[in-house]
């Protein structure tokens, strides 16, 4: 059978035209739910064979609705399933306006899970293949794409039940376009007065094309529903709106307790980071409150005294470095996300950090050497991170690099990359060291404990600025025999995925 609508038609209009028409409450898609299983259950349980208009969202929890219906009933129901013809639609034509698959679009969550009575198997399509199905053509432009009902015609009981979403209208003030608002509540009527009804069925009839196969059965609504039913209806429909009340107060109180977890997680975090914070401050300035009551002894030797003032000054050197290592990094943290992406030639920074660094490796006996070819593209990196990255890397080699050792700076395309490797002789990491050099503070001592100085947050500010970047960063390295840091950066040519962020 072929039924097409010949013009627009409105079941919403229609019943607003009846006399005295039902008032249309503002509710949720989830009652909308509720009141289309009631429907069913009463259906399925009375064995009503009913013909079915519907308009439903092409989604398998509605869809199985009906499919849980056909298969109780069998083959005595027939079932209009009224669909856009998509394959009709222009370039634009509605765009943006069609609201029959997401009248259901709010709440999605509690909505998501069928009741136990709903078949798991069932069509997720506009056009569901169910047995005695007669699709109904709409035009690509029809008012029914904000509308979503199921009108259910038999002897014995008759009902309908409309979602109606109204048109909020606000021009675009750049392109001029109306757009929709789709957060807005559903109108909904559900209404079992056989004139309402009638009107509906009356326009829809009047609607269908001459071409059209004729609709087999002149019906007549009853003029008054059954009082049994309409208890029946009204107790089921109790049942199914607390039936889905209780799964969006169970998927809430979930989302809620996932919520109190991440912030009892982010607590600890910042707990943890506070108490790592102290604990490195409170290094150094034991170490100078010590040098300062060595100083104070009146038998103190000028060796002795030479060797407490240069501890007090390595410690606040080294007090210092934590200090502006946390701002730079608390700063980073703050800013990183809303920081742009800037396109940057490696030639321009590389050459300019390597000669900075020179003097000091000239000082160590460090042989310190680079290769960046010119022709590499340029790569993203966050407005100024270049440079900071080249930065904290070159001073850990030669940091790490004892006196005569060599330490190079290596550029090249690795697929949609640039590669920037940073290559040393120094005194290496061990294996098991290796994940924990990107931890906050964490700082290389050798065997004989000897510590380096240093904040222990450059490579930490190295790993976020990569990440924000789109880049990577790995580390191979051997203990006594030197370390290879591999930086990955997007090349230009390829679209970073921090972009998205």
């Amino acid at each position: 059978m072929n039924v097409s609508l010949a013009k627009d038609l409105s079941v919403y209009q229609l019943i607003m035209g009846v006399q005295a028409p039902p008032k249309p409450l503002s509710l949720s898609p989830a009652t909308l739910l509720s009141l289309v299983r009631a429907q069913i259950d009463l259906l399925i349980e009375q064995q009503i064979a009913a013909t079915l208009w519907v308009k439903l969202p092409p989604e398998k929890i509605w869809q199985s609705e009906l499919a849980r219906y056909q298969s109780s009933v069998g083959a005595s129901s027939l079932i209009y399933t009224c669909q856009i013809d998509e394959s009709e639609k222009g370039g634009d034509g509605g765009a943006g306006e069609d609201e029959g698959a997401g009248v259901a679009g709010e709440e999605n969550t509690p909505l998501s899970s069928s009741s136990p009575s709903s078949p798991s198997s069932s069509s997720s399509s506009s056009s569901p293949s169910f047995p005695h199905h007669v699709p109904v053509h709409l035009s690509p432009d029809s008012q029914m794409r904000r509308e979503n009902f199921l009108m259910v015609l038999s002897p014995q009981f008759c009902s309908l039940i409309l979602a109606h979403r109204p048109l909020k209208k606000h021009k675009n003030k750049t392109s001029g376009k109306v757009n929709t608002n789709k957060n807005q509540p559903l109108l909904i009527i559900n209404s079992l007065e056989g004139r309402v009804i009638q009107q509906v069925l009356d326009g829809i009839e009047q609607a269908i094309t001459p071409e059209s196969s004729p609709i087999p059965v002149d019906f007549t609504c009853p003029t008054a529903p059954q009082g049994v039913l309409m208890n029946q209806l009204f107790a089921k429909q109790l049942l199914r709106q607390d039936e889905i009340n209780r799964q969006i107060i169970k998927v809430r109180t979930t989302k809620l307790h996932q919520q109190n977890q991440e912030l009892q997680n982010k607590e600890q975090l910042k707990d943890e980071y506070l108490k790592n914070v102290c604990q490195e401050l409170r290094t150094p300035l034991t170490h100078m409150k010590t040098a300062l009551s060595l100083l104070n002894s009146p038998n103190l030797k000028p060796p002795q005294r030479q060797r407490y003032l240069q501890m007090l000054n390595t410690q606040c050197d080294q007090q210092n470095s934590l200090i502006t290592g946390l701002l730079e990094l608390v700063q980073l943290e703050r800013n990183l996300e809303g920081t742009a992406l800037e396109s940057v030639r490696l030639s321009d920074i590389v050459p300019g950090v390597v000669s900075t660094y020179q003097p000091l490796a000239q000082e160590k006996g460090i042989m310190l050497a680079y290769t960046v070819p010119t022709e590499l593209p340029s790569i993203w990196c966050v407005s100024g991170g270049l440079r900071q990255i080249v930065i904290n890397l070159l001073h850990n080699s030669i940091k790490f690099t004892p006196n005569g050792g060599e330490v190079w700076v290596r550029a090249r395309i690795q697929g949609d990359y640039v590669q920037l490797e940073f290559r040393d002789t120094g005194i290496g990491i061990a294996e098991s060291e290796i994940s924990k050099i990107f931890d906050r503070f964490y700082r290389v001592r050798t065997a004989a404990n000897e510590d380096y100085g240093g904040a222990g947050l450059g490579l930490t500010i190295v790993q976020q600025l990569l990440v924000r970047s789109g880049g990577s960063i790995s580390v191979k390295s051997k203990l006594y025999e030197g370390s290879t840091f591999t930086v990955q950066l997007p090349s230009v040519g390829d679209t970073p995925k921090a972009i998205a962020i």
